[in-house]
């Protein structure tokens, strides 16, 4: 029987964090952003309202809520997006605080996506551009040790950490901007090459590195890579993935585009990505994309560039579920190895991708993933 391994994304900007402090003011949260959304055009459903309220992630409690629901209804593992700039790390509490210390933690593997972009002023953002940089991605090779250091002694030796083929699994979400802070694909190679040392070093074993490759420009400072392969080789990653599907599909109407469509584009995708990149592709499924949320409520929405931009609706959870049956199927051609894939996303309120229940269709997302997978 195939074990197929469903990976979903985690955003984690529902807690209180030293930075957005700063830069928003005490208390803030992305929850005030999808509270204050509004609908664009007539039927535009907005504001999303979740069904568990306006949670703070990083409450073990919570996040044990959380974790029973994703591995009651055949999920995987979480991969949490993270963050760490220069001077440190940002945005950590809900892995570190809420889901390391919720009692529950051995029913999910979690993983991490270093998500080395960098942070905009976008929450929300204005329609004059550009945005102000509030943290840059890259890094140098010190902030590269000290951060690998952390997961080291933080993650890896946890029981939980998810591994893909025996290693442990880290992915890289700008392959450019790491290139750009290490000082080019040579020097990339070298540290990576010393990272997975450390690794064994420390008898953790293995260490799978992911990246995550798209071919839109979505967020400013994304960039499409050009000679994937040989750019990978040299520096020595394991597999490719994506993060959502909009950084492969363009969505050619404005305001709304259908789910059906870009659901049947994408899994022409699955096969056009596998046969294109040498190292194995991990397919991804996306619950959706409306990204107004992020935008100043009182300007006018016109499609001018992220978040001012098209949607993907009519995304029920009968749609997502179709979907699912979709990879699924491709999954069972033996292609990929070993069977696993990711899901956009556990909770991008804000950009319309998540799977947490909300008031309209309840824990209708999370039913279809277990109608089609099965529960953990």
């Amino acid at each position: 029987m195939t074990q197929y391994e469903t990976a979903v994304y985690y955003f984690p900007n529902y807690h209180r964090d030293i930075r957005n402090e700063r830069w928003h003011g005490e208390g803030w949260t992305e929850w005030e952003l999808v509270k204050r959304a509004e609908p664009k055009f007539p039927g535009h459903n907005q504001p999303k309202v979740p069904l568990w309220g306006y949670e703070d992630e990083a409450d073990p409690a919570v996040m044990a809520r959380k974790i029973d629901a994703a591995a009651d209804h055949g999920i995987s593992a979480f991969i949490f997006d993270w963050y760490w700039y220069e001077d440190g790390p940002f945005l950590e509490r809900a892995l570190d605080e809420g889901f390391l210390n919720a009692p529950n933690n051995e029913r999910l593997k979690f993983s991490i996506m270093w998500a080395n972009h960098d942070w905009q002023d976008i929450h929300p953002a204005q329609r004059s551009t550009p945005h102000n940089t509030q943290a840059i991605g890259k890094v140098s090779e010190k902030s590269f040790i000290e951060a690998t250091d952390h997961m080291i002694r933080r993650y890896f030796s946890h029981p939980s950490y998810w591994r893909v083929n025996g290693g442990l699994y880290v992915s890289i979400y700008e392959i450019h901007s790491l290139i750009s802070g290490l000082g080019g694909i040579g020097e990339t190679a070298r540290i990576l090459a010393e990272f997975r040392e450390r690794v064994r070093t420390a008898g953790l074993g293995e260490l799978h590195l992911n990246v995550v490759v798209w071919g839109l420009q979505i967020l400013p400072s994304e960039q499409k890579v050009e000679n994937v392969n040989e750019v990978l080789d040299q520096i020595g990653f394991d597999s490719i993935t994506s993060y959502v599907w909009i950084h492969h599909q363009p969505l050619e109407r404005f305001p709304e585009n259908d789910f059906a469509l870009i659901s049947e584009r994408s899994y022409q995708d699955y096969e056009k990505f596998t046969g294109e990149y040498k190292l194995p592709y991990f397919p991804n499924v996306t619950m959706g994309w409306d990204a107004s949320p992020r935008t100043v409520q009182s300007e006018k929405f016109d499609n001018i560039g992220y978040p001012y931009m098209p949607m993907i609706t009519n995304n029920s959870p009968q749609q997502f579920e179709k979907a699912l049956v979709a990879v699924k199927h491709f999954l069972d051609r033996g292609q990929t190895n070993p069977p696993v894939f990711t899901i956009n996303a556990w909770n991008e309120w804000t950009e319309g991708s998540y799977l947490e229940p909300d008031t309209v269709n309840g824990m209708g997302y999370l039913e279809a993933i277990r109608n089609v997978f099965g529960a953990k």
